[in-house]
């Protein structure tokens, strides 16, 4: 086996964090059970065997001081507390050396403990660990309605398998609900599914931030002399008010009305923006109206442009 420092690419100098480090790194790369590399099997054997050594600070110590070799067995059998060929204090499988077991390392614990910190899972034994099933993605798309009041929807996942989704009042677009346990099956349990959640477009209402944006359709005598008109929001129609003389363009802010609070950011407000609309067809009343009122009172909307 290669030096242990030279398979974690370590330097001699490096620290115990270093050196655990390096081996995750490692391991996760050449983990038969998810790797993809070329013999993978065989460079995380070596990593593993490697971190034996290294990640024992005992060990670590008798390797630097030339007591153990590259595979933890003792380099001089003819020194007093060796016998060539013999098993030592470490018991089946193991070298002695002085008292100290150079075989197992940190005890039987030692695989189960570093393979079940790595990949989340217990170890099955066999120096591998038994591996938490993936996590599956899907979109779902909803009505503002359903985001402003929350409720529940209904979610298709990759796998075919449909439930129901709780939705959070004031939900934002982009949202990521996690599913326990409802992604891809694993030796240690089902992996989650992250949903996401899309506003679906809707006809009247914009979404800016948690601010809804409207256009608003006036006629040209309720811009001209002031109204009291309906204004649909996402809770129901109420009555605005629109002042005499309003231009299109002009917005009209609905406080509150927009969507709901959340942790990040407080209640929204709904925008209506102001559309003078015609009536429809030629209406030659309007007409000599507008030609009287261009002649006696001329003026410029666009004398500001220049």
């Amino acid at each position: 086996m290669r030096d242990p420092y030279q398979v974690l690419g370590v330097p001699k100098t490096a620290s115990a964090s270093e050196i655990k480090s390096a081996f995750r790194k490692l391991a996760k790369k050449y983990h038969p059970d998810q790797s993809t590399e070329a013999k993978a099997k065989e460079k995380f054997a070596e990593t593993s065997s490697a971190y034996e050594i290294l990640g024992d600070e005992k060990k670590r110590g008798a390797f630097d001081r030339g007591e153990i070799d590259a595979e933890g067995k003792p380099r001089a059998p003819q020194f007093e507390g060796f016998g060539a060929g013999r098993r030592g204090a470490a018991g089946a499988g193991g070298f002695g050396f002085g008292g100290q077991d150079f075989s197992g390392g940190q005890g039987p614990g030692f695989e189960q403990d570093i393979f079940a910190e790595l990949f989340g899972g217990r170890a099955n034994g066999r120096g591998r660990a038994a591996a938490k099933g993936e996590d599956v993605a899907a979109n779902v798309s909803i009505p503002l309605s359903l985001a402003a009041s929350g409720g529940s929807t209904r979610v298709t996942l990759p796998s075919g398998k449909a439930l129901d989704v709780a939705i959070p009042a004031g939900v934002e677009d982009g949202k990521a609900i996690r599913l326990r346990g409802q992604g891809a099956p694993g030796s240690a349990g089902a992996g989650d599914a992250i949903v996401t959640v899309r506003y679906a477009p809707h006809p009247l209402f914009k979404v800016e931030g948690r601010d809804l944006r409207l256009e608003l359709p006036v006629s040209l005598y309720e811009a001209v002399l002031g109204a009291k008109i309906r204004v649909p929001t996402l809770a129901g129609a109420l009555e605005a008010t629109i002042p005499a003389g309003t231009s299109s363009g002009k917005s009209l802010r609905l406080r509150g009305k927009g969507l709901p609070a959340t942790a990040e950011s407080s209640q929204g407000d709904l925008l209506a923006t102001i559309r003078i609309v015609l009536p429809s067809g030629e209406d030659p009343a309007l007409s000599d109206l507008m030609r009287e009122w261009r002649d006696r009172k001329p003026y410029d909307p666009r004398s500001a442009m220049g």
